[in-house]
């Protein structure tokens, strides 16, 4: 089953590691669905954003305990992708377009 390009793409991960490695290694950061692979976080940012990837890294988060008074429960866990563009491809300035 093939997945709406939206539905993998969560949202862009805008912190200052995540700008770094965008200007220094032309490399995306993206907040996924926890089951998308590799192949499908890769059309989808090819569908969205036009441009070509060369290659996917995902890296799984499990949820922290937060606890707020006596009660206390786990954030869920997530998934982040690195996508790394071609050379010669251009950068897309915004990113909060997902």
């Amino acid at each position: 089953m093939t997945k709406n390009p939206y539905q993998v793409l969560l949202k862009p991960v805008i912190t200052e590691k995540g700008l770094d490695v965008k200007e220094r290694a032309r490399t995306l950061v993206f907040r996924v669905h926890r089951d998308a692979n590799k192949m499908e976080i890769k059309q989808a940012v090819q569908a969205v954003y036009k441009v070509k990837v060369e290659s996917v890294h995902t890296a799984h988060f499990h949820g922290k305990l937060r606890r707020r008074g006596r009660t206390f429960g786990y954030s869920p866990d997530w998934k982040k992708a690195y996508v790394k563009l071609r050379a010669g491809e251009k950068m897309p300035e915004q990113v909060e377009g997902v």
